[in-house]
C-alpha cells in the first residue's frame, strides 16, 4: 500500500456488513482486507464477558455461536437517527451507549486500515443511503452528524459523506467502454438506495458530476426486514406467535417482534422483558410454545436464531432450492423449512415497495424504463434471486449487470474527494 498521506479512505459501514478501501491522491482505490484475505466483514461487535475482550466481525458472530459469555451487537447503523443511540446497555456490568459502539466498531476499522497502510488515515468519506429515516429530514440529518461525530472521535480528521448509490456508480464508471444512462440498485441490510446516473468514459474524468446524477431515490427497507419476514413466518409460530389463547385470542405479538428484529433481539434479555414474557403463560393454549419462548429468553438463543434464518435465506436464493433452518439450539428435533417460493411470496410487499421505489428513480429522472442501459446491482441484498426476477420483470430487457456487491460502495467511496 502507498504511503501517500493524501489519499482518501472510503468506509461503507453497512448495517449488515461494512468494508474499506484506499485510494492515493492520483491513483486508483483497493479494497483494505479485514479478516485475514476477506474484504469486507459483518457489522458485528461482541463483548467477551469472560475475559472482557472485544471481537468484531466473523469473530464476533463465531464467539457468540460458541457458546460464549457475552453481548452480541448487530445492525448498529439501524440505530443511526433513532433516540436509542444515546441510551446507554450494560456491557460487562458496565453502562455505554450505542453511540460509543459505533465508535467501537469505526475504532477496529481505522485500526485495520493503519495495520495495513502502515499510517493512520486522517480523511475518510463515509457512506451513507439516501435516507437514514424514511420522511423525517430532522431525524435523517440527525443520523449524519451522529455518524460524522463517532468519525471524529476515532480520530478521522477530515469526514465527508457521499451517497452510497453514488458511491457504487463512480465504481463502475471506470469499467464502461461507452457512455451509459445507468440505474444504479443498492441494497443493503437495512436499507434499499436508487439512482439514475450517466456513465462512461467521455464522462469519467470531469471535475464536478453533478449533473450527471439524474435522480436519487431511497427507501428504508434491506435484507434484515427480509429476515424479520421470514422470521416471523417460518420461526416465530413455533414460539406462540399468532397462537391462539384459552379466549380465542392471538399472543401479544411484541416479543416476536424484537426478537425477530436484529438490533432490538437484545433488548428481550432484559429481566424486565423476561419477566412479561412469563405473564404470558394464561394467553397460551399449548404451554409448550411458552416453554420454548422462555427457553430463547431466558438461554439468549435469539441471535442464534436470526443467524440461522439468514444464513437460510441466503442458501435458497443461491440454491434456488429449499433448505432448512436449524433450530436444534432450542430442540434437537426442531426446525422449520423455507421452500423457494417462501422468498417470493413471503416477501412480496417489500420487493413490490422497493421494485417500486427503482421505478420511481427512473421517471423522476425524466426518463422511461426502456431508456435505462443497464442496472448495476450491489449491496449483498441485491443477489436475491426473488428481487432480481421481480426486478426485471419491472424492467423487461434491461440488462443486470451485478458489481463488487460487497466492497463496490466502499471502492467509489475514494473516488468521491
Amino acid at each position: 500500500m502507498t504511503s501517500d498521506l493524501s489519499g482518501t479512505l472510503g468506509i461503507d459501514f453497512g448495517t449488515s456488513n461494512s468494508a474499506i478501501a484506499w485510494a492515493p491522491a492520483q491513483g486508483t482505490a483497493q479494497l483494505i482486507a479485514l479478516e485475514g484475505d476477506t474484504l469486507a466483514m459483518p457489522t458485528a461487535v461482541f463483548f467477551n464477558a469472560e475475559d472482557c475482550s472485544t471481537h468484531f466481525g466473523r469473530e464476533a458472530v463465531g464467539h457468540y455461536l460458541a457458546g460464549t459469555q457475552g453481548r452480541l451487537m448487530r445492525s448498529l447503523k439501524s440505530l443511526l437517527g433513532s433516540p436509542l443511540l444515546h441510551e446507554t446497555t450494560l456491557v460487562n456490568l458496565q453502562p455505554i451507549s450505542f453511540q460509543k459502539i459505533i465508535e467501537t466498531f469505526l475504532t477496529a476499522l481505522r485500526d485495520r486500515a493503519t495495520q495495513a497502510l502502515g499510517f493512520a488515515p486522517t480523511r475518510v468519506v463515509m457512506g451513507r443511503p439516501v435516507h437514514f429515516v424514511d420522511d423525517d429530514a430532522e431525524r435523517d440529518a440527525q443520523a449524519e452528524a451522529s455518524l460524522r461525530q463517532a468519525a471524529r472521535a476515532v480520530g478521522f480528521e477530515t469526514v465527508s459523506f457521499q451517497l452510497e448509490p453514488i458511491a457504487a456508480a463512480l465504481e463502475y464508471d471506470r469499467r464502461l467502454a461507452q457512455d451509459s444512462t445507468v440505474l444504479v440498485v443498492d441494497l443493503g441490510g437495512g436499507t434499499s438506495d436508487f439512482s439514475v446516473v450517466r456513465l462512461g468514459p467521455e464522462r469519467l474524468h470531469k471535475a464536478d458530476r453533478n449533473a450527471d446524477i439524474l435522480a436519487t431515490t431511497g427507501v428504508h427497507i434491506g435484507g434484515t426486514d427480509y429476515d424479520q419476514k421470514l422470521s416471523l413466518a417460518q420461526v416465530m409460530p413455533l414460539l406462540g406467535y399468532r397462537h391462539l389463547g384459552p379466549q380465542q385470542r392471538e399472543v401479544p405479538s411484541g416479543v416476536f417482534f424484537d426478537l425477530a428484529t436484529w438490533h432490538l433481539i437484545h433488548w428481550q434479555y432484559q429481566p424486565k422483558a423476561i419477566a412479561h414474557a412469563k405473564t404470558l403463560r394464561s394467553n397460551y393454549t399449548d404451554t409448550r410454545l411458552h416453554e420454548r419462548l422462555m427457553q430463547v429468553l431466558t438461554e439468549r438463543h435469539g441471535h442464534h436464531i436470526a443467524h440461522e434464518v439468514e444464513q437460510a435465506k441466503i442458501r435458497c436464493s443461491v440454491s434456488d432450492a429449499s433448505t432448512a433452518i436449524d433450530l436444534s439450539v432450542i430442540d434437537r428435533e426442531l426446525g422449520a423449512n423455507l421452500c423457494v417460493a417462501d422468498l417470493p411470496n413471503q416477501l412480496s410487499e417489500l420487493l413490490a415497495r422497493t421494485v417500486a421505489c427503482a421505478q420511481d428513480c427512473v421517471r423522476q429522472a425524466g426518463l422511461r424504463d426502456a431508456q435505462i442501459d443497464a442496472i448495476y446491482l450491489t449491496g449483498g441484498s441485491s443477489a436475491l434471486r426473488a428481487f432480481q426476477r421481480r426486478l426485471q420483470a419491472a424492467f423487461p430487457g434491461v440488462p443486470l449487470v451485478e458489481g463488487d456487491l460487497f466492497g463496490g460502495v466502499a471502492l467509489g467511496l475514494t473516488y468521491s474527494r
